[in-house]
């Protein structure tokens, strides 16, 4: 178990700090890390080991954040978004306050496929839905987005 969690800590850390922030997300990946440990007999192998350790991340990420008493912001998720290239042309702040404006199950979609990279198929699979579910809920999430940034005059 020690060489999985060396091979697969940074990727789970980065997915946890994106949903529950830096401080909280030490606490969650231990606890991603020792729940996969209990459930480890459970992997089939249907998906690659890291997209079945994101859906157990994304459970204790989600069991955290209920019992948290402040509201979860998305400016985090955004936060190793580099400076310049194809994100430049947008200001920052304007999109992170766009993406406040989506529902978590939007935002959650976003961060999946945009941010960590996840196919459709494997998002589905983290959050436990169809892909289709997801799908729509990305094409949705992206109109909110358009609508929010024409409503800034970023886009036309």
């Amino acid at each position: 178990m020690a060489d999985l969690v060396r091979r697969h800590y940074d990727a789970v850390y980065r997915f946890c700090a994106r949903r529950v922030g830096a401080e909280a997300a030490k606490d969650v990946v231990q606890e991603t890390f020792l729940a996969a440990q209990a459930a480890l007999h459970k992997f089939r192998g249907d998906s690659s080991f890291e997209v079945w350790l994101f859906g157990i991340a994304h459970n204790q990420c989600r069991r955290v954040l209920r019992r948290s008493v402040r509201a979860r912001t998305c400016s985090s998720a955004w936060r190793d978004c580099p400076d310049g290239g194809e994100a430049s042309w947008i200001d920052r702040h304007v999109l992170l306050e766009a993406l406040r404006g989506l529902s978590s199950e939007h935002t959650e979609v976003v961060l999946l496929h945009e941010v960590e990279g996840l196919t459709y198929e494997e998002a589905a699979r983290v959050l436990g839905i169809p892909a289709g579910t997801v799908k729509s809920r990305l094409h949705q999430a992206f109109q909110k987005l358009q609508r929010a940034l024409r409503a800034k005059g970023v886009v036309r």
